[in-house]
């Protein structure tokens, strides 16, 4: 988004012109050409046109809905010190493998509903980890900061690098929003260290040279040896270590893995002594395998205690009974340093498997599954992007896919969408990266959504099934599609059985929202933001269906009846399209209200946006599906028609309070469609 000094030249990529209608219908004669041949895409606000300049689209009016949202990570977490809520945060290494990365980041949605402060990423040297590698360390931690909006610590090593290089990264780093880093030594290629003549050869360089170079930028992390590091000459001088690399501008630490809650408060009272303030996070590591125990005991050098060995021993080829031990000991120690008084953050060495690490923080209670969203979508946790506050309905279930394509604006909406300008959105050509794939593979996908089609009415019942949770002729559940990686909605389910009936009729939905009028912001289904508000949303409609019904649609839609009630957006894929939004302004379809704030309305229809989304809506019809499917086959062919020759449609009922008249629309549809001499 480029900001009130924008220059007309920016808006040269619509090359749209319009022509009105005498029933005030505007048709598009070309589509936007896409802005991602230029440099880096930016939006404008629409500053050159009317009363409401750009000052006026920027003012914030965003509510704190999360007021974490806006604080650094040593702010939360001294936050959380100094009230005593207890809190975790969870590490993950970077994955060998491309569908590795895609289960991973499928792993970071899921434990992020739980309510991690942080999740860290380890640094590994051998694996390229600052490269553009989907597996690269720098990357995982890019998608989970962007895409799954978790604040990240990333881990950076001294190991095999020169000064250059790590600053390189740490650019690259803060290029992507990452404004975490866990300064570390490493561990050695070899059996021993070896000097790193044009680099770091301890971690207090690694920090000293990050505040040099990127001045209060980055948050710093330091490791903590509860029973001191195996290489230093004692206890009592791994402590005065710990505490230069603190005076250094570290800002918290993270210990390494110890078996005995007495031996970390043991150490954080040895740290208190010798005047060491900053937070000290245990580092927890669940047993989960006897495998991987010996592999971490290894690694660290530490020695397992008699009375653990003596449990695990008998059971060592029993993995699920090493992991139950593995669960109650976990729970029995982090019981014993939150109750210290000492402690009220824990951050585990998850190993990237998430059972055990959650069953742990449930039955401690602190695994928070908040219902309540700060938006109606899914943030991210970029810098730049902490303002935003308004977005398009149509990425509603491919958020991820919004933010790739909006990654290279200079600042986001805030307040409001603006005028019918130019949000100049990069074009979506990498289906194929790991955070825009399906979870499920292509074996599964298959089952779900037809290993041979037959007809259009083959997928009408792949539709069908979606919302009704009904398994398909073979059996097998479809719990995606390739407009949505999950499962319903909570909020789609109040629509479920109008939705099962339309798309049993060729209506084939892939976004929807029922009307609201004035739920609380607290509601569990449709609620967001903070406690005390209202909520409000428009019934709207979005879907593909044949030519055959969009001339039977839109002879309903220019009737009295919903003239003025429904505004539409009707595209194929060639844009050719038609709308009756007024002078192409975007319309409000979700908004709030919450004690002394302004009205926030955090969702858009917005027709521009909406020919930039056609052009990824129907290329997943080939990208995600038709090529599951070899060349030339029936299967294959019957989809390229649908993307050939379906509409992509939108619908929204202006009138909030009244029933959601979008059903009626569809069965007078239908009753027009059974009447041929009507039309």
């Amino acid at each position: 988004m480029s900001g009130p000094g924008a220059c007309l030249g920016e808006r040269a990529w619509i090359i749209s012109t319009y022509t009105h209608t005498s029933a005030g219908e505007h048709i598009m004669v070309n589509e936007p050409h896409s802005a991602s041949s230029g440099s880096a895409s930016s939006r404008s606000d629409g500053s050159s046109s009317g009363s409401e300049g750009s000052k006026d689209s920027s003012r914030c009016s965003t509510p704190v809905l999360d007021a974490e949202r806006h604080e650094r990570l040593r702010e939360k977490m001294r936050r959380r010190y100094d009230s005593g809520d207890k809190w975790f945060s969870l590490e993950f290494f970077p994955p060998r493998t491309a569908n590795g990365a895609v289960n991973l980041i499928s792993r970071f949605d899921r434990m992020g509903m739980g309510g991690p402060l942080f999740i860290d990423v380890t640094w590994h040297p051998a694996g390229d980890p600052g490269s553009d590698k989907e597996t690269s360390s720098m990357i995982i931690a890019n998608t989970a900061v962007n895409y799954c909006g978790l604040e990240t610590v990333l881990h950076m090593t001294c190991c095999n690098q020169t000064k250059e290089e790590i600053t390189g990264h740490l650019q690259k780093a803060k290029h992507l929003g990452l404004k975490n880093i866990m300064a570390l030594r490493g561990d050695p290629i070899g059996e021993e260290w070896e000097e790193e003549v044009e680099g770091f050869n301890y971690a207090v360089d690694l920090v000293k040279h990050i505040r040099c170079e990127f001045d209060d930028y980055f948050d710093i992390c330091v490791a903590g040896y509860p029973k001191g590091h195996p290489e230093a000459e004692s206890y009592e001088a791994d402590l005065r270590h710990l505490k230069e690399k603190v005076s250094a501008g570290a800002d918290f630490i993270i210990t390494q893995l110890f078996f005995r809650s007495e031996t970390f408060l043991a150490f954080m009272k040895d740290c208190q002594a010798i005047g060491i303030t900053c937070p000290i996070v245990p580092g927890i590591f669940p047993i989960q395998g006897y495998h991987s125990l010996r592999q971490l005991v290894k690694l660290s050098k530490l020695e397992v205690p008699q009375e653990i060995k003596e449990v695990i021993e008998p059971i060592k080829d029993n993995d699920a009974a090493i992991r139950n031990y593995g669960v109650e000991l976990a729970v029995s120690m982090c019981r014993e340093l939150l109750d210290s008084g000492m402690v009220s953050g824990l951050h585990f060495y998850t190993l990237n498997r998430e059972v055990a690490t959650t069953e742990i923080l449930k039955r401690l209670g602190i695994w928070k599954e908040d219902p309540r969203r700060p938006l109606p979508w899914a943030v991210s946790a970029h810098p730049k992007r902490r303002v935003e506050d308004v977005r398009p309905i149509f990425w509603a279930s491919r958020p991820k896919s919004y933010i790739h394509r909006t990654q290279e604006w200079d600042d986001f909406p805030n307040g409001r969408w603006g005028n019918s300008s130019s949000p100049a959105f990069g074009e979506l050509k990498d289906y194929y990266l790991f955070y825009l794939k399906s979870k499920s593979p292509r074996e599964e996908l298959l089952k779900m959504w037809g290993e041979e089609l037959m007809n259009e009415e083959s997928l009408f019942e792949v539709f069908t099934c979606y919302i009704s949770g009904e398994p398909n002729r073979k059996g097998h559940k479809v719990t995606c599609l390739p407009w949505n990686d999950d499962p319903l909605a909570a909020e789609t389910n109040l629509l479920k059985e109008q939705l099962e009936k339309v798309n049993r009729r060729g209506i084939l939905t892939i976004n929807s929202q029922p009307n609201i009028n004035g739920k609380p912001s607290t509601d569990p289904i449709v609620g967001w933001g903070p406690s005390g508000g209202y909520v409000f949303q428009k019934a709207y409609l979005e879907f593909f269906t044949s030519s055959e019904n969009i001339t039977a649609l839109l002879k309903v839609l220019k009737t009295k009846k919903y003239e003025l009630r429904v505004n539409y957006h009707i595209v194929n894929v060639r844009g050719e399209n038609i709308t009756n939004a007024p002078d192409l302004q975007p319309n409000a379809v979700t908004w709030g209200i919450f004690p002394g704030r302004e009205i926030i309305q955090p969702t858009v229809v917005d027709p521009v946006s909406f020919m930039y989304w056609k052009d990824e809506a129907f290329a997943l019809w080939i990208e995600q599906w038709a090529k599951l499917y070899e060349e030339e086959s029936p299967s294959r062919m019957i989809i390229q028609y649908i993307h050939d020759n379906y509409y992509l449609v939108n619908l929204v009922d202006n009138e909030f309070p009244l029933e959601n008249c979008l059903w009626q629309v569809m069965e007078d549809t239908f009753e027009l469609l059974n009447c041929p001499t009507e039309q």
